[in-house]
């Protein structure tokens, strides 16, 4: 038996509005609520609310035999509540099938775990109160920020009771190894390691509709096929990818929609393969062998690593300095302010500051409200300044 394993990542950063050197002191209002709304209606009608609406038929027309998974950050349900409460309820809708795993993550999206981990350990309780109360789950399954990873986070996770943690099958880990079995991270005991198969997700996620790729056109019967073709030779297939594939990156005109609505039979009619969950696939798979990532992995550019928020003296000392802030703000007690802090937080802050260029530059600049990443280093840090004076 073969499992499918689907994780789809549902995020929106709260945008901050242009922020001049003369506006510190004189205001304190540091988000663009007009940006934030309008791209979450935007994506909602081309992505959240179709997706959301095809993924329950699917799980209601095969009884429960086909699955998905989600993690959904802290910032994107406050951003539902906010400008359009019918998301989350078409959320809620999956969560009411028993069909769908929520996983636990940081609340804000962020980077915490490499600068606190006082604060990574209490976004990560918020966010796993948040999940219980508005999906009634109790998540087991954990991935932290841009499946950003190493040995040491696997401990600090499973000391913290998680019994799965996802990651990136980086081909610089793994070897000659095989993204499709389990692994124990070195010294745990308990959790266990689910790893993305890259190649089979980013066929779907960033390949379907590239006309100069060999496998184009993509559809269903041709992909349930690659994915056939590894039986005997896996414990699951775990393709893990933005929920945006799905009709905002892929745009419903590549056939997208009809791709996922058809994927599920074209899985199914070979018997050795089943869809489940990360947490079901913990439990009934047992770990082949230790794997050893002793550095920091992430699912972000070529590198798959984390340059993508730390490669550059823009993104470092703005991360320095929003972190520096951390005990004056929680000795404040005002939690409007640990709020406004803690949003400064969202790693999406620092990707804009990102000053790579090619294919990595390209996926840089989508949803990227400026120009370059120098202003979005000196809006941030003049955001910071002012902060830092209110506090």
């Amino acid at each position: 038996m073969v499992a499918i394993c689907l994780y789809f990542q549902v995020h929106q950063p709260n945008r901050l509005r242009k922020y001049t050197y003369f506006d510190i002191g004189n205001n304190h209002y540091y988000e663009d609520d007009e940006a934030n709304r309008n791209i979450l209606l935007k994506v909602a009608n081309k992505c959240y609310l179709p997706t959301n609406a095809l993924i329950l038929k699917l799980i209601k027309q095969y009884q429960g035999a086909f699955k998905v998974a989600y993690s959904i950050s802290g910032t994107f349900i406050e951003q539902c509540k906010k400008f359009c409460p019918e998301i989350l309820y078409s959320f809620q809708e999956l969560a009411a099938t028993g069909h769908v795993e929520f996983l636990n993550e940081t609340f804000y999206h962020s980077l915490s775990y490499l600068f606190s981990k006082e604060e990574f350990k209490e976004q990560v309780a918020i966010h796993h109160q948040l999940i219980k109360k508005e999906f009634n789950f109790n998540a087991k399954s954990f991935r932290n920020t841009e499946l950003i990873y190493n040995n040491e986070l696997a401990k600090f996770i499973e000391d913290l009771g998680y019994h799965s943690i996802l990651t990136e099958g980086a081909d610089k880990v793994l070897g000659w190894r095989s993204p499709n079995f389990i692994y124990q991270p070195p010294n745990c005991k308990k959790i266990k390691l689910l790893l993305r198969n890259y190649n089979l997700s980013d066929d779907i996620a960033f390949r379907f509709s590239n006309r100069g790729w060999s496998g184009f056109p993509l559809d269903a019967e041709k992909y349930a096929q690659w994915v056939h073709a590894t039986d005997g030779n896996a414990q699951m297939i775990n393709l893990f990818m933005d929920y945006e594939t799905f009709g905002e990156h892929q745009w419903r005109e590549t056939g997208i929609f009809d791709f996922l609505e058809y994927l599920p039979k074209s899985i199914l009619k070979n018997p050795n393969f089943v869809f489940m969950t990360p947490h079901e696939v913990n439990t009934t798979f047992e770990s082949v062998a230790t794997l050893d990532i002793p550095e920091f992995i992430s699912w972000a550019d070529e590198e798959r690593n984390l340059t993508a928020w730390r490669g550059n003296h823009l993104q470092e000392d703005a991360l320095q300095a929003v972190y520096a802030l951390e005990q004056p703000v929680k000795a404040t007690g005002n939690n409007d302010f640990i709020h406004t802090w803690r949003s400064l937080l969202t790693s999406d802050h620092f990707y804009y500051m990102c000053t790579k260029y090619a294919n990595d530059g390209d996926v840089h600049k989508y949803f990227n409200p400026y120009k370059n990443p120098y202003d979005a280093y000196i809006n941030f840090q003049n955001i910071v300044s002012d902060f830092s004076q209110i506090i």
